[in-house]
């Protein structure tokens, strides 16, 4: 009798512990989810605000982030996949915003965001996310300088092609001293962002846009 009432004592905290366990599981699933979710909302959001910063926004009439479509041109924008958002206005065109990568920064990969009006001049640039040195190379965030202002209203022709490097390699752009590296990374993917645009032309406005993050779970 006593060993019954001790087998069943113990099945029954078996099942209070296998209870526990299913519980807390669901738990961790249901939080990741959540977490994933509001990271997602908070990363659109940011992308959201950072384009706006870059683009003729008064002029807009679309949502950039659902009308975008997918590129692969590694040699020219760093990544295997690069994204591109089209602004349009009345009906036309009137700039491309794209995500090119460096992948060889100072400290590591350099994320970008470049605006390219539909006249071929820069938007903006902005940085979307870089490891390099602080106090050096992290002058190219808005929030410790004004360098990355200097691209706003420059195009293949202005300055010519061959003056697209920092000033210590001959060209116009001004380096940051003791970090050189980082500035001269990302004056080329700028100016490769530049002839990619200027290499696809039309097209880039005339695809069919992709799905948007939101409809296919994309962060």
């Amino acid at each position: 009798m006593k060993n019954k009432v001790k087998q069943s004592a113990g099945m029954i905290a078996g099942l209070i512990l296998g209870a526990f366990a299913v519980g807390g599981v669901s738990l961790v699933a249901v939080t990741h989810a959540l977490t994933v979710e509001r990271i997602a909302a908070n990363e659109r959001a940011a992308t959201l605000r950072k384009v706006a910063a870059i683009i003729p926004a008064e002029q807009m009439d679309n949502d950039p982030l659902q009308d975008r479509i997918e590129v692969s041109a590694p040699d020219l924008l760093g990544g295997p996949i690069s994204r591109v958002y089209r602004i349009r206005g009345g009906g036309k065109p009137l700039a491309v915003v794209l995500d090119p990568v460096i992948p060889n920064g100072y400290m590591g990969p350099i994320k970008l965001l470049i605006s390219v009006l539909a006249d071929g001049t820069l938007g903006g640039v902005r940085v979307l996310a870089h490891k390099e040195t602080p106090g050096l190379g992290d002058k190219i965030e808005l929030a410790k300088s004004d360098w990355i202002l200097g691209f706003t209203g420059k195009s293949l022709n202005n300055p010519p092609e061959a003056q697209w490097r920092v000033k210590r390699d001959g060209g116009v752009f001004d380096q940051f001293t003791g970090a050189t590296v980082t500035p001269r990374s990302i004056v080329r993917a700028v100016k490769d962002t530049l002839r990619f645009v200027e290499q696809r032309g039309a097209s880039l406005y005339d695809r069919p846009a992709v799905a948007t993050p939101q409809a296919t779970g994309e962060s």
